[in-house]
């Protein structure tokens, strides 16, 4: 007996009742051409047996639902058709909610097939086709999430705003230099002089860029001396990462749902080894890229280490030679993003995800100043720097609005991106809309979510399209603040965020492990795959049917495009965006937001 089309079956239900999987496995078989016999499910082992000796099966498969005795039935019925002689010519199978592979195998049974089993698997194997476990490798094309917009305002009004206040923006940022626009320029040339073995010019920018380090990255760069909290990997674990190669398993069929869409982890435990196998395991579980972030005081310090290191907190050191260690555990067919959205080395992590073959960028100037903590000035400057290198680079970028962790109402944070988004577009790039997805400040306070999560967050997709040909990707992750400690309702509330933004049309989504959804702490494996065997369900769930918000959900969109209009207008006329972040216009301290102080007073006009 040869696996393949048209196999004869005979299929039992072990179990006095529970035909139900059985049936399914029936339908499905019949569906791709098998001759199937499914037997009732009360028959004896004895009459099974006489049963399959008259129809002589290519497969007998047996389903056990119940757990009792399941271990002593199972070891009888295969004793049995040993003895009949029915191993000869016929693969038997077992399956169901009490069955495990291992199981299965300690028992004598060709395979073994659990409760996360689907249909397709199950026929597949009939068919002799090889899934992940047996060596599939992990496949697929890598998203591209700008693909086919054209970054056109559908809503003129509001454009011209942008496109004025954008170019102001332009204008007054090329005037002006910084310590991180000039770092970022040294690190080019130090990279470029290393690739042509100049090393001697190597020393010398390198040494021009120790000058405008400071804090522990100075004393690191001049003595040596450890930045706290942090070690080098040691010979072991970057033969770890160096040694890794493409052989990533392919997802579970169970995971299926999540093919077709753009589902993105974000990892950062502060180690890179375990950074790069939880960037595998996300791979092989559905997942379609990763986002690297650091740790916060990376954006608080000028200037960036160097070598392979290792961080005792939140957060994956960001150096080059991390980077490229842990692009080795990316797949070519995954997204890999690095993020640049705030603090002080913000267009030195843009060249870095360049030089490391990152596929995209992060860029922010609003959230960076009143969410993260950076001066605005200094942001501007350095955020128009990074909207231009990641131009020239060809590498797209998010502009993520997480000023509304803060408190800062939906209507100024989108107004803000926007604007950062249209500087962008002005110089050439392709920017992504970032709204936030979860149950914010502003929503708890105004009561937009009291009865529903849905409608406020449709309504910003709703208003986002009606003024901006432009991708959408919900993030920072889903569900931010939405999420407790409890990892089911972490996770539900991660997979049904998900769910809402990519069935309203978002080209992707952002998720976090339901350990570090809500707060610091140990980002565990469990945990990572938690969210996205969560994601998965509900896409199941849901499946074609479209997610229909109340009514309310377009009088919220009105009310938000009225809302950024509005914020445009006050931007437009104080003729400053620098000015608009420290005052207020785009997020005051009642709001919640407050001008960073982070690198104030360093920027400087160019000569």
């Amino acid at each position: 007996m040869s696996a393949g089309a048209g196999q004869k079956i005979l299929i039992v239900p072990l179990d006095p009742v529970h035909d139900v999987g059985a049936k399914l496995i029936a339908r499905t078989l019949r569906e791709r051409g098998h001759s199937v016999t499914l037997l009732p499910p009360d028959l004896s082992i004895e009459e099974v047996i006489s049963r399959a000796r008259q129809m002589v099966p290519d497969f007998i498969m047996v389903s056990r639902t119940i757990s009792y005795d399941t271990p002593e039935i199972l070891a009888k019925f295969a004793d049995m058709c040993d003895v009949a002689g029915l191993r000869s010519h016929a693969k038997l199978v077992v399956g169901g909610m009490s069955i495990r592979k291992e199981m299965a195998q300690e028992l004598g049974f060709d395979a073994g097939f659990g409760p996360e089993t689907t249909l397709e698997e199950v026929a597949d194997y009939v068919e002799g086709k090889v899934h992940h476990e047996e060596g599939k490798a992990y496949t697929g094309t890598k998203p591209d999430l700008t693909r086919g917009y054209k970054y056109e305002f559908v809503d003129k009004e509001i454009g011209d705003l942008c496109v004025a206040i954008a170019r102001q923006l332009i204008d007054w940022a090329s005037e002006r230099t910084s310590p991180g626009v000039e770092r970022a320029r040294l690190r080019l040339e130090m990279e470029k002089a290393r690739g042509a073995g100049d090393e001697s010019l190597a020393r010398e920018l390198r040494a021009k860029y120790a000058s405008l380090t400071g804090g522990d990255v100075r004393k690191w760069y001049e003595s040596g001396a450890p930045i706290p909290h942090t070690r080098p990997l040691t010979a072991d674990e970057v033969a770890a990462l160096e040694g890794m190669d493409e052989g990533i398993p392919a997802q579970l069929l169970s995971q299926k749902p999540l093919e077709p869409s753009n589902v993105i982890i974000q990892y950062g435990t502060g180690c890179p080894v375990m950074d790069a196998y939880h960037i595998r395991l996300s791979l092989a579980w559905g997942a379609k890229g990763a986002v690297h972030f650091d740790p916060s005081w990376g954006a608080r310090t000028e200037g960036l280490a160097e070598g392979t290191l290792s961080h005792q907190h939140d957060g994956t050191v960001l150096t080059l030679e991390n980077l490229r260690l842990l692009k080795r555990a990316v797949h070519p067919a995954a997204l890999w993003q690095v993020r640049a959205h705030r603090g002080l080395n913000t267009p030195e992590t843009v060249v870095l995800a360049h030089l490391s073959g990152a596929d995209l960028t992060k860029i922010n100037i609003v959230y960076g100043s009143l969410g993260a903590g950076t001066d605005p000035a200094r942001l501007a400057v350095d955020g128009v720097e990074c909207l231009r290198l990641a131009a020239s680079f060809g590498l797209p970028y998010d502009v993520v609005t997480n000023e509304e962790l803060c408190g800062v109402p939906a209507r100024k944070a989108f107004a803000g991106m926007l604007v950062v988004a249209t500087a962008g577009v002005l110089l050439g790039g392709r920017p992504i809309l970032q709204p936030l997805f979860a149950d914010s400040p502003e929503a708890m306070v105004s009561g937009f979510t009291r009865d529903n999560l849905v409608d406020f967050n449709a309504a910003k997709m709703i208003a986002l399209k009606s003024i901006m040909d432009a991708p959408i990707w919900p993030g920072a992750p889903v569900g931010f603040m939405t999420q407790t400690q409890d990892r089911c309702q972490s996770s539900t509330m991660t997979a049904l965020h998900a769910a809402l933004g990519l069935r309203l049309g978002a080209e992707a989504v952002t998720i976090a492990s339901s350990d570090e959804a809500y707060a610091g702490g140990p980002i565990s494996a469990q945990a990572r795959v938690d969210t996205l065997k969560a994601v998965a369900a509900a896409l199941k769930f849901f499946g074609s049917t479209r997610i229909a918000p109340t009514p309310r959900a377009e009088e919220m969109a009105a009310e938000l495009r009225k809302g950024i209009k509005e914020t445009l207008e006050r931007v437009y006329e104080r003729g400053d965006f620098v000015a608009s972040l420290y005052e207020g216009l785009l997020g005051d301290r009642e709001d919640g937001a407050y001008p960073g102080r982070a690198g104030r007073d360093t920027v400087t006009l160019r000569k």
